[in-house]
């Protein structure tokens, strides 16, 4: 029996390769950023399952597929996709938690490292004929000895505590669902208030689903109380930073820089005022988006559709609820 696959985000064609290499019989793909008006209707009516990573899947769209069985989310937050509608349309929805992990884990390492090192800035003056070798010595740091506070201690949290303490940092850590006293001290974390992590920490990286509660979670109030050489890295969802209070705090020499890959508005508005700013390293939602990540969360993604071909629950489902 044939089963229809929309594949919701921008391709270029090596991604669309890749994504074709795990096609099996009767299966067709529709590939959403290709498709015209009219065929995206059509590929709608006719769509068993919808793969997406930060695509909106909302209502609207779920009810012009009255066949839909599956909503895979290529990654773990949930944020783009309207649970409620999902529920109430008898739709499943599964995520590939874990998949991407190290992928997102090395680029806030990245992120990190860069905005130490000013890579951003020294690149471009290198390429442009400036031969900076002394003047940015006194303004660059190392990890080793560092503090860094990491706010979500969830899969990928303990992985960059991991990581980023084999550079030698010490690692303390909020999150509304305290480890155990006995994973504490077996992953050497320190447990923090909020406030006073901010307060202490020379790396802030942000581990944490886009919610209600975590919505401008970093706002004008918390980024009063970071250190001046402080640098912070957002590599989870944009709305949880206050960009605007964020670029005033940078104007006004409140910390030291910011790694951005997730924004309030994606893509990023090109009057943003972070982009403006040498000390904001800025990458576009890219975090999770390695070749080898792809390769994984399309396989889970594939391989939960066949399950719920054979009438099986899929791997990572979420709890969906009509009440």
């Amino acid at each position: 029996m044939a089963h229809n696959v929309i594949y919701f985000e921008k391709v270029v064609p090596e991604t669309q390769n890749i994504i074709n290499s795990f096609k099996e019989q009767g299966m067709e793909i529709s590939f959403w950023s290709n498709l015209t008006d009219t065929e995206k209707e059509e590929a709608l009516l006719q769509a068993n399952y919808l793969i997406a990573a930060s695509y909106p899947i909302t209502r609207e769209l779920l009810e012009k597929a009255p066949n839909a069985k599956l909503i895979q989310k290529t990654g773990s937050g949930t944020d783009n996709i309207d649970l409620q509608a999902a529920a109430d349309l008898n739709i499943k929805v599964a995520t590939t938690i874990g998949a991407n992990a190290s992928s997102v884990v090395e680029m806030t390492i990245g992120l990190i490292i860069g905005l130490y090192r000013k890579l951003n800035l020294l690149d471009r003056l290198t390429k442009s004929g400036e031969w900076r070798m002394w003047e940015y010595r006194p303004s660059m740091f190392e990890m080793n000895g560092k503090t860094h506070g990491i706010i979500g201690i969830g899969h990928i949290g303990k992985k960059v505590a991991e990581l980023s303490q084999a550079f030698g940092t010490n690692v303390m850590y909020y999150d509304v669902n305290r480890l155990t006293p006995e994973e504490e001290k077996q992953r050497s974390l320190t447990y923090s208030p909020f406030e006073e992590l901010l307060a202490q920490s020379d790396i802030i990286s942000l581990h944490i689903p886009l919610m209600p509660s975590t919505e401008n979670l970093i706002s004008d109030k918390e980024l009063k109380l970071l250190k001046p050489t402080a640098i912070l890295v957002n590599v989870a969802r944009g709305k949880i930073i206050d960009e605007r209070g964020l670029a005033n705090a940078l104007e006004n020499q409140q910390l030291l820089g910011a790694g951005i890959d997730t924004w309030a508005n994606e893509p990023v508005e090109s009057d943003n005022p972070l982009l403006a700013f040498d000390n904001v390293l800025a990458t576009p939602h890219v975090a999770g988006g390695t070749r080898d990540a792809l390769e994984k969360v399309l396989g889970l993604s594939f391989e939960n559709i066949k399950m719920v071909e054979k009438g099986m629950e899929p791997n990572n489902s979420i709890k969906l609820s009509t009440v």
